[in-house]
């Protein structure tokens, strides 16, 4: 499949402008290289709104979902390192889904992302889900088509989430990457035909950084201030 795994974490929050440029530089050179020591989680990215407004959209491509509940990652989020825990009250409104991938055609890491927020799906939903996605992958302008689905661990409630207020989850997730925007418009209306909509918009977004487990390790991590 073309996600780097069986499991995801899918993760939408809004961040307020003010603290955008301290959240890039935490969550690009502290977090995620925190994120990608662990063990499964083979690739990070992460997406800010396309019309320049506060939505985040973060992805984790992971190995199996088993990984989503290992000790090494349960213990990190137990344990927020000081940085961490100044920012994660600022993640607002966030919506965090902990899936296995159903379906996975074409790339993932792309200029361009839509993300749609699903209601759960019926076997005979996800296989129109997944005929469309081998249908429109290579559409003009697109460059893969992914469905997820929410699956996560039984753990208790983290540190993490605490600090936070508590977090929401989508039951499926829809992605759509692309290396044309407005090709985007077009597989939207498409999109809106298809089951799980729950009244809810698609989103868009743009790429800010996507890295590799392995290729941040050399950075030093940075003083917090």
């Amino acid at each position: 499949m073309a996600m780097l795994g069986q499991a995801a974490l899918a993760m939408w929050w809004d961040m307020a402008p003010e603290r955008l440029a301290e959240f890039g530089h935490w969550h690009s050179h502290e977090h995620f290289p925190e994120r990608l020591a662990l063990p499964g989680f083979r690739r990070a990215s992460r997406w800010l709104a396309a019309d320049g407004g506060e939505g985040v959209f973060t992805c984790y491509e992971i190995a199996e979902p088993a990984d989503l509940g290992s000790p090494a990652y349960q213990a990190r989020l137990n344990a927020p390192t000081p940085w961490s825990t100044a920012m994660m009250p600022h993640h607002r409104h966030m919506q965090r889904a902990q899936c296995e991938v159903l379906a996975s055609v074409g790339a993932f890491v792309a200029g361009h992302l839509l993300t749609l927020r699903l209601a759960a799906l019926d076997d005979t939903g996800i296989a129109l889900w997944r005929a469309w996605a081998r249908t429109h992958a290579g559409a003009p302008g697109l460059a893969g088509v992914h469905l997820l689905r929410h699956a996560p661990p039984a753990i208790p409630t983290t540190t993490e989430q605490r600090i936070r207020g508590g977090d929401g989850a989508p039951a499926c997730v829809a992605l759509v990457s692309a290396y044309d925007a407005d090709a985007l418009s077009t597989a939207a209306s498409m999109l809106a035909t298809l089951p799980g909509h729950h009244g809810e918009p698609a989103a868009r977004f743009r790429l800010a950084m996507s890295a590799l487990a392995g290729e941040l390790a050399d950075i030093e991590p940075p003083a917090h201030h």
